[in-house]
C-alpha cells in the first residue's frame, strides 16, 4: 500500500510539474503596465478570450538606450467601425506626448511599426460593447536603420529632401511595412511635397497598400488630405502649417515598384500655381476660392442641373454611398457616408476599417439637396483642403439605383 501511495504521489507531482510548466509557457495578459527588455509579448487584457468592456490599457514600453521599438502585431480582432471610434489600439512613438504612428480596430494587421526612440506606448480603449478577442503583438529592440529593407520614415526637418519606399528603385517594397515620414518646416514657412515616380498596389478604395499624407504631426482623418495609391502620380500637396506626415502602408499580399518622393519648404505664401499678371484691383489669389456657406448660395432655387454625363468631368469627386449619420451646423449637414463605390477620388479622404469604407461630405444649404439617413445617393462635388467633400446647391446629387452602375462605370473609363 505504501508503494502505492508513493507511486501515486510521485504521478501527483509530476502532473502538478506539467500543469506548472504550461501556465509558464503561456502567459497572462493584464490591463496595461510598464515593460522593459530587448524583446517582449503584450497581449489584450485576457486574450485570447474576449476582451472586457469600458476599459483603458495603456502599455509604456521601454528598450535599451540608443536602439528603436519595431512593433508587429501577431493577431488583432477588435470591434470594427469605419473611424475606428469605439474599440480601438493606438501606437504612439514615446510615452509622453509623441507622435502617434496608427490606430487600428478591426482584423486588419498592419505592417511593423518602428519608434523613433527608445520608448513605445499603446493604449486599448473599449466601449460597452465589445466584439472579439483583442490582439497580441511582440516587440523587439533594434538599432536605427538596421534592419534593412524593412526600415524606412523618420523626421525630415532640412529645407529639402528625398523619401522613397524600401528597396527603392532595385525592386519591390516589402510586404508588411509601415513607412511615416514626419516632415517639420519653421513655422513660417509651409511644405510642398511632389512624387516623381509612384506605383502602390491598385485598388478603387485603397485599402491595402497606400500612401495617407495629413497636416499636423500625427495621424488624425480630420487632418487627412489625401490617401493615395494606383501607378499615377498624386499632384503637388501643399501643408496647410509648418508640419507634415506621410505615412507608407503595405499589406502582407501583393507589393509594386513603390514610390520617391520630394519635400521642400515653401514661404506660406507661396502660390500653388503661376497665373499671367493682372490689372484688377482684386487680391489676387491662386488657390480655389474655397465654397462656403452663405445666404445668398443657399437662396438659389434648389433644382439639379444637367446630367451624370455633363457633371462628371467638371466634378472633384463622383461617389455613391449610403448615408449613415447626418447632423446640422448652421446652415449646413454634416454627413458620413459608407461608401458603395467610387468612380473619381480626387483628393476625398476616404477612411477604411476592414473592407468598409466612408467619407465625410459637408452639404453647405442643408436643404438643397436634401438627403436623408439611410438611403443610397450619386455624390457628385469638389473636395475642401482637409479632403472632405462639398456639395453646393449647383453640384449633382440623385439617389442612387443599380441601373446607374453601367451609365458610372463607363464614364469612369472615360478622359475627360
Amino acid at each position: 500500500m505504501w508503494r502505492t501511495c508513493s507511486i501515486f504521489c510521485a504521478w501527483s507531482l509530476l502532473f502538478l510539474a506539467e500543469v506548472c510548466a504550461q501556465t509558464q509557457q503561456r502567459p497572462t495578459f493584464t490591463c496595461g503596465g510598464n515593460i522593459t527588455g530587448d524583446t517582449g509579448v503584450i497581449g489584450s487584457q485576457g486574450y485570447p478570450g474576449v476582451y472586457p468592456p469600458n476599459t483603458k490599457c495603456v502599455w509604456r514600453i521601454t528598450v535599451p538606450e540608443g536602439k528603436v521599438v519595431v512593433l508587429s502585431f501577431r493577431f488583432i480582432d477588435l470591434e470594427s467601425d469605419n473611424l475606428c471610434r469605439y474599440d480601438y489600439v493606438d501606437v504612439y512613438s514615446g510615452h509622453a506626448n509623441g507622435q502617434r504612428l496608427g490606430r487600428f480596430c478591426g482584423t486588419f494587421k498592419p505592417g511593423a511599426l518602428v519608434s523613433t526612440g527608445n520608448k513605445m506606448l499603446l493604449q486599448m480603449v473599449s466601449d460597452a460593447n465589445t466584439a472579439g478577442s483583442g490582439f497580441l503583438a511582440v516587440f523587439s529592440a533594434a538599432h536605427p536603420h538596421e534592419r534593412g529593407d524593412q526600415y524606412c520614415g523618420g523626421r525630415l526637418d532640412k529645407p529639402s529632401g528625398t523619401f522613397k519606399t524600401p528597396n527603392w528603385p532595385e525592386k519591390d517594397y516589402p510586404a508588411g511595412v509601415t513607412c511615416s515620414w514626419h516632415i517639420v518646416a519653421p513655422k513660417n514657412q509651409i511644405i510642398e511635397v511632389k512624387f516623381e515616380k509612384f506605383d502602390v498596389e491598385r485598388d478603387n478604395y485603397c485599402r491595402y497598400d497606400h500612401v495617407s499624407i495629413f497636416n499636423g504631426a500625427e495621424i488624425n482623418d480630420a487632418k487627412r488630405i489625401g490617401k493615395y495609391c494606383g501607378d499615377s502620380p498624386p499632384a503637388p500637396v501643399f501643408s496647410e502649417g509648418n508640419q507634415l506626415l506621410i505615412q507608407f502602408l503595405s499589406d502582407l499580399s501583393l507589393t509594386a515598384d513603390g514610390f520617391i518622393g520630394h519635400y521642400k519648404f515653401r514661404p506660406k505664401k507661396f502660390p500653388t500655381t503661376t497665373i499671367p499678371p493682372t490689372t484688377t484691383t482684386q487680391p489676387v489669389t491662386t488657390r480655389p476660392i474655397p465654397l462656403k456657406y452663405s445666404v445668398a448660395l443657399c437662396q438659389q432655387k434648389c433644382k439639379r442641373r444637367g446630367t451624370l454625363e455633363s457633371n462628371y468631368c467638371s466634378s472633384n469627386f463622383v461617389i455613391t454611398g449610403t448615408v449613415i449619420t447626418a447632423v446640422m451646423r448652421g446652415g449646413s449637414m454634416y454627413a458620413t457616408v459608407s461608401i458603395i463605390n467610387v468612380y473619381k477620388e480626387g483628393t476625398l479622404a476616404i477612411q477604411q476599417a476592414g473592407k468598409t469604407m466612408s467619407t465625410k461630405i459637408i452639404i453647405l444649404c442643408k436643404k438643397c439637396p436634401f438627403v436623408r439617413r439611410g438611403l443610397n445617393y450619386i455624390f457628385m462635388g469638389q473636395v475642401d483642403e482637409e479632403g472632405r467633400g462639398k456639395i453646393a446647391p449647383q453640384h449633382f446629387v440623385m439617389a442612387f439605383k443599380t441601373k446607374n452602375q453601367k451609365v458610372l462605370s463607363v464614364l469612369k473609363n472615360k478622359r475627360c
